[in-house]
């Protein structure tokens, strides 16, 4: 019998297994419960027993049966801004590919960067990896995955939404984890770079110095990992340059929809990029350039309901609901607190780092990143001040830490999507992701202890 058939029995024995194990004092029933449903939906997500959004639909109402949260409190995850941002990146993309800005960028890019699926990659990978040091990760994404969906047939892949391809898989994890790691190179990159920020005051300046060589050596790791996991088989265009020249001639020039929906974009890009000025924050001016996209008939309500991945959001908001439940029940502050006390007093730097990243990494996972954030940062500033440290040297690699969300599609958004076009499995996503996060922990610390540490306050 495969995982998929055997993933709900063994999920709910895990379940029941944990709640039999006494996890001792300081933590409620509830956050017992918790943690036992974090099992139970991590071997349910993994094994995919059922669609990921039936699973989110479950946990919901487990939630209230198993006494953790009311139903009320349960659903809190769907009202989280996260939702709407992938919900305006989604009607964002649909309005560049069908506008055919789209196809007219795809047919531009490869004409500059070459024909080949290694160059295709790199444009991927780093096209993400540079929009999100300043704008939203899953806005960077959602904007490249309508050119990947349009790049991949050109190199003769057909039916890519079966799994059926490497350079496909490589393409479309490439710009997800391109996005990911871009966002390390400023503090405006991620949430939890932003959090960070507001703890260490550290200047904005001082976080580039050295959070762009990071994301820089993070997008060639990604680019030549995927590269290697998932060795294209494709050799080039069909037809190489003179199919893209031929197409270009075909177009012509640029439509009135086209010109509308790149100003429109460009706009939106200019609020994401100008928040602090503005005073927006990025889940308003998503939707404020999807509503833009609707009154100028770019889009339609038709176009949201067929090409947004409706499911894809229930399963992101359950993850969330779940991550809610275990920092509203304190199941994360306990798990925490005891693993950190475990480690006593004498405790190297490198260790202490080691340990805060690791935990941060594996609860990333399964929660929001800024909930975990607001945990674990706090607490690294507290333990910085306590050895008198730099006030960054546990809160910095933290931040990071809890954008290593390369190993589950609940991790991250981005993820998500990327699963969703069902270019990749889960299994799949693992086979890559667990590499990226050895060699992200490795590298980040390896900064941290060098370029870093006379910047970090």
């Amino acid at each position: 019998m495969s995982f998929k058939t055997l993933g709900m029995p063994i999920a709910i024995v895990a379940f029941i297994v944990v709640m039999l194990i006494p996890l001792g004092n300081g933590l409620s029933y509830s956050g017992h419960a918790a943690i036992g449903l974090l099992v139970f939906a991590v071997i349910m997500w993994a094994s995919e027993a059922q669609h990921l959004a039936v699973t989110s639909l479950i946990l919901l109402f487990l939630q209230p049966i198993l006494g953790i949260e009311s139903f009320n409190n349960a659903v809190i995850g769907f009202a989280n801004p996260i939702i709407f941002l992938m919900i305006g990146g989604f009607i964002l993309a649909e309005a560049i590919r069908k506008s055919g800005l789209a196809k007219r960028f795809t047919y531009f890019l490869l004409k500059k960067v070459g024909t080949t699926p290694s160059m295709s990659i790199f444009a991927a990978v780093f096209s993400t990896g540079i929009l999100s040091a300043w704008i939203e990760n899953v806005v960077a994404f959602a904007m490249l995955l309508p050119i990947i969906k349009e790049i991949v047939p050109l190199f003769g892949v057909n039916d890519a939404e079966k799994g059926n391809s490497n350079f496909a898989k490589a393409m479309v994890l490439g710009a997800s984890y391109g996005s990911l790691a871009g966002g390390f190179g400023t503090e405006i990159g991620t949430a939890p770079n932003l959090m960070a920020a507001a703890y260490t005051h550290l200047p904005f300046a001082n976080w580039m110095v050295f959070g762009f060589p990071l994301a820089i050596f993070m997008l060639f790791v990604t680019w030549k990992l995927l590269s290697w996991i998932f060795p294209p088989e494709v050799k080039g265009i069909v037809g190489g340059h003179e199919t893209l020249n031929k197409t270009l001639s075909a177009m012509g020039s640029i439509s009135r929809t086209e010109k509308i929906t790149a100003v429109i974009l460009f706009f939106t890009i200019g609020l994401w990029i100008t928040t602090g000025i503005t005073g927006l924050d990025s889940y308003s001016v998503a939707l404020i350039g999807a509503a833009l996209y609707f009154i100028t008939g770019v889009v339609d309500w038709k176009d949201a309901q067929e090409n947004v991945d409706w499911g894809l959001i229930i399963f992101f908001g359950g993850a969330l609901s779940l991550g809610a439940a275990l920092l509203n029940t304190g199941a994360a502050a306990w798990l925490i607190n005891d693993i950190i006390s475990l480690m006593g007093s004498n405790v190297s730097t490198v260790s202490i780092m080691l340990i805060l990243m690791i935990i941060g990494v594996i609860f990333t996972q399964v929660m929001s990143n800024i909930a975990l954030a607001a945990i674990l940062v706090p607490l690294s500033v507290t333990l910085a001040a306590a050895q008198g440290q730099p006030v960054g040297i546990y809160a910095v690699p933290v931040a990071i830490a809890c954008s290593l969300s390369f190993m589950f599609p609940m991790a991250d958004p981005t993820v998500a999507m990327a699963y969703g076009t069902g270019y990749v499995k889960i299994k799949e996503i693992l086979k890559a992701g667990i590499p990226m996060v050895v060699i992200g922990i490795i590298a980040t610390v390896i900064v941290m202890l060098t370029i870093a540490k006379p910047f970090l306050g």
